[in-house]
């Protein structure tokens, strides 16, 4: 029988998978002890619980969130339940897309080739990358 306390926590890695921060369980695991996600600014383990109310910094590849938990959730469901269990601070939204802008704007120059090579090309261009 469970007491009444442990419905207000759930663990970490149980409510990143729950929120879709991550695919699966252990990959959120993998991440809290990796020291991507950091608790009120604090490296935890995965064992570690939350409450409403609690800070998360995750961060997925280039990506770094900022988070409020808003609701606890040990189960996965629906996407939109998801999104109403945490709230992302305006600074981390305002951040993740100037990081996105940057991004868009580092790929804009390359531009692309009016046709596709032909078979001279081709060949020009595989003894180039070979180094002959």
């Amino acid at each position: 029988m469970k007491r009444e306390t442990d419905k207000e926590k759930v663990r970490i890695d149980k409510w990143l998978w729950a929120a879709r921060f991550f695919k699966t369980r252990s990959l959120a695991a993998k991440a809290v002890s990796g020291g991507h996600v950091h608790l009120n600014g604090q490296r935890v383990k995965p064992a570690r619980t939350v409450a409403v109310g609690d800070r998360l910094v995750i961060r997925r590849g280039e990506l770094e969130f900022t988070v409020d938990i808003l609701g606890l959730s040990g189960r996965r469901g629906p996407a939109s339940v998801a999104r109403t269990l945490y709230e992302e601070t305006p600074e981390s939204l305002e951040r993740r897309e100037q990081e996105r802008e940057e991004r868009r704007l580092i790929r804009a120059p390359a531009a692309r080739p009016a046709k596709r090579p032909d078979k001279r090309e081709r060949r020009r261009i595989r003894q180039f990358l070979r180094k002959d």
